[in-house]
Formats: C-alpha cells, sequence, structure tokens
C-alpha cells in the first residue's frame, strides 16, 4: 500500500480524540487531525515524530492528517485506522495472504448478521464456500510482541458473535490481525485489556472461526516511510 506524500514534526499532544498538535522543523505549531478514535496506547509520546499528510484542501478546517508515529526506538506504527482495510485489501488482491489466496473476488463492507454489522470483506470463489473476512489492527506492541485489542472492544465482542453465526451457516468465517506496526514478531490477545474478547475468541474459533496475525514493514526512501504492506503469518502465543 503506497502511502500519501508525508512529512515530519513532533508531537506535543493529542487531545479530543480526534485533534493533536504538532511542531514543525521551524517551530510552528499546527494542529491536524487524527483519524483513530482507540485509545492508541504506545501510539504516540511526547516529542516522538509524527509523519502527516497535506490533503491539500481549502474547505477542511483540518488537512493535515496524522498518518504514523515514529517511536523513540525508531519503530514506525500507522496510527489512521482508514489504511487497515486499503492494506488487506492489496493483500488480498496480490495473493499475500496465503489461507485466503485461492477466492478471486473480493467486496469489501458488505452487510450481513443479525447485530447490524458490515463485514469488512466478503470473499467469494467458484466451488468455494463464501468467505467473511473481519480486520482488525495491530498496533500495541511490547516486548517484540503485537497485541490486540488496545481497550475494550465491544464492536470487536459483536464481530466474533457474527463470525460464528457466518460460520454456522455453512461459510468460512475469518479474522485477520494486520500489522500496523513494524516492532512484533508474534502475536497475542491482549487478555489483560479485555478478557471478554479474549474469551469469546477463543470459544468461536473451537467451533470452526480462523484467526490469523500477519507482520506489516514499511518501505522507507531517503528516511520517510512510502509505503505499507503485510509480509507472513506470525506465530500466535498464548
Amino acid at each position: 500500500m503506497q502511502l500519501p506524500p508525508l512529512q515530519a514534526a513532533k508531537l506535543i499532544k493529542r487531545y479530543k480524540r480526534f485533534l493533536t498538535d504538532i511542531e514543525l522543523p521551524h517551530g510552528e505549531v499546527i494542529t491536524i487531525h487524527c483519524a483513530n478514535t482507540g485509545a492508541m496506547t504506545g501510539c504516540g509520546e511526547k516529542e516522538d515524530i509524527v509523519w502527516y499528510s497535506d490533503s491539500g484542501s481549502t474547505t477542511r478546517k483540518y488537512p493535515h492528517s496524522w498518518e504514523i508515529t515514529q517511536l523513540k526506538n525508531g519503530q514506525l506504527v500507522c496510527i489512521n485506522t482508514h489504511r487497515s482495510n486499503q492494506l488487506v485489501f492489496e493483500a488480498l488482491q496480490n495473493k499475500q495472504i496465503k489461507e485466503l489466496a485461492e477466492y478471486d473476488q473480493i467486496l469489501p463492507e458488505v452487510k450481513y448478521g443479525e447485530e447490524n454489522s458490515r463485514i469488512d470483506f466478503l470473499l467469494k470463489g467458484e466451488g468455494l464456500p463464501d468467505c467473511y473476512v473481519e480486520v482488525k489492527s495491530i498496533t500495541l506492541v511490547k516486548n517484540n510482541i503485537g497485541m490486540f485489542p488496545d481497550a475494550v472492544t465491544t464492536r470487536g465482542q459483536k464481530h466474533l458473535r457474527e463470525l460464528l453465526a457466518m460460520k454456522k451457516q455453512g461459510h468460512r468465517a475469518v479474522v485477520l490481525f494486520a500489522g500496523l506496526h513494524n516492532g512484533f514478531d508474534c502475536f497475542k490477545i491482549a487478555d489483560y485489556v479485555d478478557p471478554e474478547y479474549d474469551r469469546l475468541l477463543k470459544e468461536v474459533t473451537a467451533q470452526g472461526v480462523e484467526a490469523y496475525a500477519y507482520a506489516g514493514e514499511f518501505d522507507i526512501s531517503q528516511g520517510i516511510p512510502t509505503a505499507l504492506r503485510l509480509t507472513h503469518a506470525v506465530n500466535w502465543i498464548e
């Protein structure tokens, strides 16, 4: 997935969920949009480097958007949650997710289920069961372990129930944890954050719902992040 042209600044603070103040290299402070409503645990502390894009819009109140944080240890994390589905869509098109590579048709944002949900991707292929794929972003990393979630997610719990219902109807159902952080080499559910999500995931996978976690890698050109792609499945630890 190609990233938009990015510029660097220094993080001052994030507030009101959607707003972030940054300091530009020449000292000017501006406010940019933050397209992430989550806890963003470990995704940016004061004076971390913020890589931001410029929409060029003359009508948006905040035309710049926070895309990536470069942490003090040099690791990168994409905090723009809109990018996760773009990342997975490209990986599906390129057959990079081996467990799903046999499907040829990719339908995004399809309504389904009994709890007013939309599946991120419905995959279809001749002679294959329909496959419902729910995407979750890995942005929380501790000790080289990628984790999800970073806050209690009742929405995520609902998605697991919906996926199980699809599995019981004879379809494939998959939750795909996509790496938006390049600092992990294995994955686990953050049960200390949301024990109910952990319990539900174990329950639904025992009944046939599939779960995979994939690492993410950034391309860098002249010190600037230019692209993000999924690379390989990582080991799952309890």
